[in-house]
């Protein structure tokens, strides 16, 4: 049986950009037509790498700044989930520009919650490993901010559970706007620590 099982489920790039540095608070991308990926990512991306220094999500692992594997190379964010931000935040609709987003992709439902460790595959074979959630935080919000002031303030409790994924590349190739990407998830039950407890005690 495979470790991964290949669903039903195919996404379709709809837009593609790249940060190109971090110099001030804010955070902003750049959008592109087509993402060319090594296995530390896109090189002209400010979070490409094959390690990088250790931040606040793991500081009880890490001490900040410990070089760590990169499985933050990419935030992948769904069209569907943006539209929902948009209109909790009385926005006709909110760009992935002032996200930081790498990908955004349309046709998963409930994309943020997708298994840690699926993957997203193009015809071509280039394969992206989802990571984790990527929880809200305040840079988007001081650009949405500043974009259409009054709005960004609200992003967080708005985002919550619909800001997308964290993603590493697998699989070396091309991204394009308008490749299907299939989903693929982990062939294995959800975690249940109660029953984790009694087979250890066991």
């Amino acid at each position: 049986m495979p470790a991964l099982i290949e669903t039903d489920f195919t996404a379709h790039i709809v837009w593609l950009g790249r940060v190109p540095d971090r110099e001030t608070q804010a955070i902003r991308s750049e959008a592109l037509e087509e993402m060319p990926l090594t296995l530390a990512g896109y090189e002209a991306e400010f979070h490409a790498g094959l390690t990088r220094p250790s931040c606040s999500r793991v500081l009880n692992l890490y001490k900040r700044n410990t070089e760590i594997r990169n499985t933050r190379q990419l935030s992948i964010v769904s069209a569907e989930e943006l539209a929902g931000i948009a209109a909790t935040l009385d926005l006709e609709t909110l760009d992935p520009l002032w996200l930081g987003a790498s990908v955004v992709v349309e046709g998963i439902p409930d994309f943020s919650h997708v298994p840690p460790s699926s993957r997203l595959q193009t015809p071509e074979g280039t394969t992206l490993t989802i990571d984790l959630q990527n929880g809200p935080c305040q840079y988007p919000a001081m650009t949405i901010e500043a974009a259409r002031p009054g709005h960004g303030k609200g992003f967080k409790p708005a985002a919550e559970g619909r800001r997308g994924v964290t993603a590493w590349v697998e699989r070396a190739g091309v991204l394009r706007l308008g490749d299907p990407l299939r989903l693929f998830v982990p062939e294995q039950r959800a975690w249940a620590a109660s029953g984790a407890a009694v087979a250890a005690a066991e």
